[in-house]
């Protein structure tokens, strides 16, 4: 046999038995179930570290998917606005045709914005509301996808029982006023206000609720509605001017740059927001908050290595005889070395894959039952959702894998110091 084949012989012997040996060190014997029971601790609580990670960074990660998806959903990706304390734009239509020549622009529309109260006629409950006008025609619509959220009747730009101009509104805004389609509700602003003998005179009109949308997200259902864009411009007394331009981009996360380019080209008096600028304070603080929780919950996993130092540790005090023996028998400190890391990578494995299964499973649960809820009105959305990304996945993974293997070099290193007579000798 030659030499190179001998020592790959060799090699694979040496594997085989640091395997042999690191895992009875592993298992327990008769009458000495504690390193056995320490075993398990040091596993667990591996596995809960990674459970828990796995599903916290699932749910910021899912928050931040949902609220996305939801303030896309009742907004555009962008608006332009005419600087000014009148906050309207006459001359709309030049604005609307180089904001649609943009190649990144795939629709564009005027719309009107204001605050209004709504009251039930008869009723002494009132509430404030969002209004926003809207055109009926099919490029409008695919700005703000709100007839997309309807949850019973229809958009406001048909002929209405009363013959009185249309509303949608929101659905927990509907239920606070007891509104349903069919029934009548009175707007009133003081935008285009008339000053009277008797003082300023609001702007009154009547409306029909032709529709009730549901976004899922409590600030815009508790707060907007909807009326086509030639009433909206009649209860404000705008004549043809509107508020501004709102407009979607291909790539929603693209949608600062188009915004950025839409501005250059339109210069001063306008100016252009994007989506993501409007609710910057947001998206940052959800940011920081999933770094922050992440690095919190990763100290689990730490504090789980230190039981499998410690679990290691008390091993290689109770083997210390059995080392020396060993090391008389012929085995290196190398093979030593090897045996430990072996039952310390053992552990960070199982604990690891026990925990992303765990983890795995609760998020869809979450997902999947939504049995957790939240009240709307403090944290946005009524559940908690859940966004398992693989790659924090992966990322969690290979984190617990690598401190499970840190905390195995002090041990290993401890138990392959021993010189045969010393470990023999070691009472």
């Amino acid at each position: 046999m030659s030499p190179p084949e001998s020592s790959q012989r060799d090699r694979r012997t040496d594997r085989s038995l640091a395997w042999f040996v690191a895992r009875r060190y592993l298992s327990s014997r008769r009458g000495r179930g504690f390193l056995s029971l320490i075993t398990l601790i040091a596993i667990g609580g591996v596995s809960v570290g990674v459970m828990a990670l796995i599903v916290v960074i699932g749910v910021m990660s899912g928050l931040q998917t949902d609220l996305r998806e939801k303030i896309l959903g009742a907004n555009s990706h962008g608006m332009v606005l005419e600087i000014g304390e009148a906050v309207r734009m006459e001359s709309w239509e030049s604005v609307l045709g180089r904001v649609s020549d943009d190649p990144d622009v795939t629709a564009a529309a005027p719309f009107i914005y204001t605050e209004v109260g709504l009251n039930v006629p008869g009723g002494s409950y009132s509430e404030g509301a969002v209004l926003r006008g809207i055109a009926g025609d099919s490029v409008s619509l695919s700005v703000t996808e709100v007839d997309e959220r309807l949850t019973s009747g229809s958009m406001p730009f048909g002929e209405t029982e009363s013959g009185r101009p249309g509303i949608v509104l929101g659905a927990t805004l509907a239920d606070r006023l007891n509104l349903y389609p069919g029934k009548t509700v009175t707007v009133v602003s003081f935008q285009g206000a008339e000053l009277t003998p008797t003082g300023i005179q609001p702007q009154m009109r009547l409306y029909e609720v032709t529709g009730i949308f549901e976004t899922g997200l409590y600030q815009y259902d508790t707060k907007f509605a909807y009326v086509a864009l030639e009433s909206a411009q009649s209860l404000l007394r705008m004549g043809r001017a509107v508020t501004g331009v709102e407009f979607n981009v291909r790539d929603p996360w693209n949608s600062g740059e188009v915004a950025s380019r839409i501005r250059d080209s339109l210069g001063f008096p306008y100016s252009v927001d994007d989506w993501q600028r409007q609710n910057a304070s947001l998206f940052s603080a959800l940011k920081l908050e999933k770094f922050a929780m992440g690095i919190i919950l990763l100290l689990i996993v730490l504090v789980a290595s230190f039981n499998i130092v410690s679990t290691l540790i008390m091993v290689v005090t109770d083997k210390v005889r059995e080392i020396g023996i060993l090391r008389a028998m012929g085995l290196t400190a190398s093979n030593i070395t090897r045996i430990f890391v072996l039952q310390g990578v053992v552990i960070g494995l199982v604990g690891t894959s026990v925990g992303t299964g765990l983890g795995l499973a609760l998020s869809w649960l979450l997902d999947r039952y939504q049995f957790i809820t939240l009240p709307g009105d403090v944290y946005f959305i009524d559940h908690l959702p859940v966004d398992t990304n693989p790659l924090d996945v992966g990322l969690i993974v290979l984190a617990s894998l690598a401190i499970a293997f840190l905390a195995t070099i002090y041990p290993a290193r401890r138990a392959a110091d021993y010189t045969p007579v010393e470990a023999i000798r070691h009472e």
